[in-house]
């Protein structure tokens, strides 16, 4: 008998219900002696469930994507409690992930960094290509970097690694001039992905 009392712990409500139900007809006994029987509270058979229609939920979210396509799942879950399902955030997003909606990714940047990689030219020597960019640091008191670096993607040197407070401009420009000073100009700077193809030197 106690074997039987927890496998029948171990079964979700709903199916004691059906057992319970089953009993009732094919033996012919009252639920509650059918309840007693499996250990399973009588009150809890006759509890209604209050959860949402699965299909229906699913139906309205689907249509909410249909019409509105950059909607994501939070947006639609905020549609569908202003319209009065009782539904919580991650049931929405389960879903939203199960139907297949979930937002793509923008693609026409990665196109265009794509593009930008093949123009690329590579650098047949030393001072034919720098790579120019900045690199955000912090102290542990909290003050901020920005650091400067210049690297000559040929021989791999790096002229410049210059670290500030703040830069600006006209500091980019007194930093360049003053390693093109020391190792002479190079043909091209590549910024961000960006060639600037003017000469430093003219």
């Amino acid at each position: 008998m106690a074997s039987g009392r927890h496998s029948a712990k171990a079964l979700k409500p709903g199916r004691l219900r059906e057992i319970v139900t089953g009993m009732c007809v094919d033996w012919g006994v009252s639920i509650r002696r059918a309840c007693g029987a499996i250990c399973f509270d009588t009150s809890t058979y006759h509890t209604k469930s209050r959860r949402t229609d699965q299909a229906a939920v699913e139906r309205r979210t689907k249509e909410i994507a249909e019409t509105r396509v950059r909607y994501g799942y939070r947006r639609v879950h905020v549609l569908l409690r202003r319209e009065g399902w009782v539904i919580n955030m991650k049931k929405t997003r389960r879903i939203y992930n199960e139907l297949g909606l979930q937002l793509r990714n923008k693609h026409p940047k990665r196109r265009v960094k794509a593009k930008l990689r093949e123009d690329r030219q590579e650098a047949v020597g030393p001072n034919d290509v720098w790579a120019m960019d900045f690199v955000h640091d912090q102290l542990a008191l909290g003050k901020k970097l920005r650091i400067l670096t210049v690297v000559d993607t040929h021989s791999r040197l790096c002229p410049a690694v210059d670290p500030r407070f703040s830069y600006r401009g006209e500091d980019v420009v007194q930093t360049l001039e003053r390693i093109c000073g020391k190792i002479g100009y190079p043909r091209t700077i590549r910024v961000d992905n960006v060639l600037c193809r003017e000469n430093l030197a003219a």
